[in-house]
C-alpha cells in the first residue's frame, strides 16, 4: 500500500503512545507521511521522532498509567489540532520473567502499562472520536498470545487481555463510526527488543521458527497499520491481525 496521501483523503488527527522510538516512532512517521497530523505520547524523549517527522508532529510527555496526565495530554492534542480521530495504543513493556520468579509487583507493573494504559488513553480519547463521528482505535498486542512462551507469562496475559478489550470495545463503539482492531507483531527488531532478547541470538531463534525466514522490522507492520486506519476499512472491527512471519498460523 502506498504511503502517498490521496488527494481526496481527509486529514485526520492521530495519537500514538510510546512514540519515542521503535514501533511507535515508525507508526507516527507513517501516519504523518500519509498526511495526518500526529501527536506522540511518551515519558521518554521524543526529539528524534520530532526531527524525523517535522511540523506535523506534536510530542506530549505523559505517563500512560496516570489518569490525570493522560486526560490532560489527550485534551492538549485535541485542542492543538482541533479534534482526534486515530488512537494507536502502542506503549508497552515486556520484561522476560520466569513465572516462579515473577513478583506481584512485577505482575501489576506489566498490567498497569499494557492494560491500564490503553484503557486510560482510549477512555480519554473516546469523547473526541464520538464527536467526530469517525474513529480508528488500534491496539498493538503480540503474536505471543497465540504461542505462549514460558518466560513471558505476565506479558502474554496482558496482551491477551488487550485482545479481549479490542473485541468487546468494538461492540460498544461501532454505532459511532468507530472501529477497534489489534495488530499482533512477532519479535520485531527495535532498540528495546535488541536490549531484551537480541544479545543472546533471540532474533535468529525466532526467525528460524517462522515460515518467512527473515527478522521482522518495524517497517513490516506499516502496510497493516495503514489498512486498519484507512477510510475504506469501516467494516473491519474487533479483529486481531497476526503479523509474525508464519510462526502462529492464526
Amino acid at each position: 500500500m502506498s504511503e502517498t496521501p490521496s488527494r481526496n483523503a481527509p486529514q485526520r488527527v492521530a495519537l500514538v503512545t510510546g512514540a519515542a522510538g521503535g514501533l511507535g516512532r515508525e507508526f507516527a512517521a507513517t501516519l504523518a507521511r500519509r498526511g495526518h497530523r500526529v501527536a506522540g505520547l511518551d515519558l521518554a524523549d521524543m526529539s528524534e521522532t520530532a526531527e524525523l517527522i517535522g511540523d506535523a508532529f506534536h510530542p506530549v510527555r505523559a505517563d500512560v498509567t496516570d489518569p490525570d496526565e493522560v486526560e490532560s495530554a489527550v485534551a492538549e492534542v485535541a485542542a492543538r489540532f482541533g479534534g482526534l480521530h486515530i488512537v494507536v495504543n502502542n506503549a508497552g513493556i515486556y520484561p522476560p520473567l520466569e513465572f516462579e520468579k515473577t513478583t506481584l509487583e512485577d505482575w501489576r507493573r506489566i498490567m498497569r502499562v499494557n492494560l491500564d494504559g490503553p484503557f486510560l488513553v482510549t477512555s480519554a480519547a473516546l469523547p473526541y472520536l464520538k464527536a467526530a463521528g469517525w474513529g480508528r482505535i488500534v491496539n498493538i498486542v503480540s503474536a505471543v498470545v497465540f504461542l505462549g512462551p514460558p518466560d513471558l507469562v505476565a506479558y502474554t496475559t496482558s496482551k491477551a487481555g488487550l485482545v479481549g478489550f479490542t473485541r468487546a470495545l468494538s461492540s460498544a463503539v461501532g454505532e459511532y463510526g468507530i472501529t477497534v482492531n489489534a495488530i499482533a507483531p512477532g519479535l520485531t527488531r527495535t532498540e528495546t527488543a535488541a536490549r531484551t532478547t537480541g544479545a543472546d541470538g533471540g532474533f535468529e531463534r525466532v526467525r528460524d521458527l517462522q515460515v518467512v525466514r527473515a527478522i521482522e522490522e518495524p517497517g513490516d507492520l506499516v502496510s497493516t497499520l495503514l489498512y486498519v486506519v484507512d477510510e475504506g476499512s469501516g467494516f473491519l472491527t474487533g479483529q486481531t491481525i497476526n503479523i509474525d512471519g508464519g510462526s502462529a498460523k492464526h
